[in-house]
């Protein structure tokens, strides 16, 4: 055997102590350079704890990301009101699944979204309770709530002074099916799991009215790095496009939808956007909507909501696009703008026969109710002059009814919409006096401020070659020429 000096010998010690130095070094900083504090409640299916097991959507997408950042899973649930206190005041706190709105945006860092959800108005079906509209809600008596939900949040907004809160999703169907309260804000995953923990069937409520839809994220506290955020959104968007968060909503929403890179939505505003009798959505911006994707091998889903809240969430989500929206003074800095895709002349319209003229701005002013939709670019406009007579609702169709009925004065609207949404309600258009112009503005496809300018300016380029070969004329003819 051959025989070592201790000079020798010495040097390989150090050799190895170099070599596990360096593994022991690399085993460190594998490990994620920022600690942070999960906190969540128990909302079932998103999130909620099973068998001393925190499981649902969020958390099995949480604990993918954690594997793939090399982060520990450690999730805290409690009350949705502790945590969502424990996250605004602690430094390295994520809250989920967390409601992005305008009450919320800048108080969090934000990441996803992951999910949505379709708020309803739920009741027993033995109540006899009508609601054609938000409006009709505050009259209602008692609407359950939880505190600091972002739906208790908006209700609040909306000037609700019916609001009775509850514990949770569980104790507020509870109170619904015992009369206790007449109505209760929730999704339909929610509520089935939460009769389903009370062994009562979801047929033993029924929906009465579509509130809205909101986008659900991750919450970072303030004070979390940017790069931090940033991490988990890039895994995020792996994770939608590697064909995981579509299997998780399969498992616990049992659907296959979910948010994905870009948000489209439109509203019901025939003949530009609607929802056909065959459940298809479609009208002139919707064509060229589905023509510039098309071009772009893009192939998303466009979703229909009311026009408050699409432009909320235009405005306040990242990667949104809304359409068709005009291009006023005031909403020029609050978006990017691909277009103009056509032009629209408002005018304040009053019932034929009715008596009523309009002038002026001032004779306007004078009458005792006008009628606009909330959001409209025309609402905003008004409410700039300093009107104070304005009646606002979030669907056109149900504040022409109120025209009709003579409950406005008059109701400002687009010429290009308004004949549409007239023979929608059964009337003619001849019925109605187009009695002063307004304005006359130019309509576009609205992004979110901050969905990359990238995307942004392939939308142009792409709505100018459909402009150049003619495509864009076509559409124009089929459903703008009379």
């Amino acid at each position: 055997m051959k025989k070592f000096s201790k000079g020798f010998l010495f040097l390989m010690l150090c050799a190895c102590m170099i070599v596990l130095s360096t593994q022991c070094d690399k085993t460190a900083n594998d490990k994620y350079p920022y600690q942070l504090k999960f906190l969540t409640e128990n909302y079932k299916p998103l999130n909620y704890t099973e068998i001393h097991t925190v499981t649902g959507l969020a958390p099995d997408l949480l604990r993918e990301i954690c594997t793939r950042l090399k982060i520990p899973f450690n999730v805290n649930v409690l009350p949705w009101n502790e945590a969502y206190t424990q996250a605004v005041n602690t430094d390295n706190a994520v809250l989920f699944s967390t409601i992005l709105n305008s009450d919320r945006k800048d108080i969090f860092k934000w990441a996803g979204p992951f999910a949505s959800i379709d708020w309803f108005f739920y009741a027993r079906p033995q109540a006899q309770i009508k609601l054609s509209s938000l409006d009709d809600a505050k009259s209602v008596g008692k609407i359950g709530v939880i505190e600091d939900y972002s739906i208790e949040q908006y209700l609040t907004n909306e000037g609700f002074t019916n609001l009775v809160y509850c514990i949770d999703n569980i104790d507020a169907f509870d109170k619904l099916l015992k009369g206790e309260i007449d109505l209760f804000p929730s999704d339909k995953i929610t509520a089935e799991a939460a009769l389903k923990q009370l062994n009562k069937s979801y047929f033993g409520v029924t929906q009465k009215l579509t509130i809205r839809t909101d986008l659900i994220y991750f919450a970072f506290n303030k004070k979390v790095p940017d790069a931090i955020v940033a991490d988990f959104q890039r895994e995020i968007d792996r994770l939608k496009e590697d064909g995981t968060l579509r299997t998780l909503s399969q498992k616990y929403l049992n659907s296959s939808d979910f948010p994905g890179t870009l948000q489209i939505y439109t509203e019901q505003y025939p003949p530009l956007s609607f929802r056909n009798s065959s459940g298809e959505i479609t009208g002139f911006g919707s064509d060229i909507v589905y023509e510039i994707m098309k071009r772009n091998n893009l192939f998303i889903d466009i979703k229909l909501s009311s026009w408050s809240n699409g432009y909320e969430l235009a405005l306040n989500n990242p990667n949104v696009c809304l359409f068709t929206m005009d291009r006023t003074e005031i909403r020029s800095n609050l978006f990017q703008w691909v277009g103009p895709i056509g032009t629209n002349t408002t005018y304040f319209y009053t019932k034929a026969g009715s008596g009523i003229t309009i002038s002026s701005i001032t004779q306007a002013k004078a009458l005792t109710k006008v009628g606009t939709v909330n959001s409209w670019f025309s609402d905003q406009y008004l409410r700039s002059l300093g009107f104070t007579n304005l009646v606002s609702f979030s669907d056109p169709s149900v504040m022409a009814e109120k025209l009709m009925r003579g409950e406005v004065d008059a109701f400002v609207c687009s010429g290009v919409t308004f004949p549409d949404i007239l023979g929608g309600l059964g009337y003619q258009y001849n019925q109605v006096v187009p009695a002063f112009s307004l304005m006359s503005s130019d309509y576009y496809i609205a992004f979110s401020k901050n969905t990359p300018v990238e995307i942004v300016n392939k939308w142009q380029t792409t709505l100018g070659l459909l402009k150049s070969d003619g495509t864009y004329d076509a559409i124009y003819q089929k459903w703008l020429i009379f």
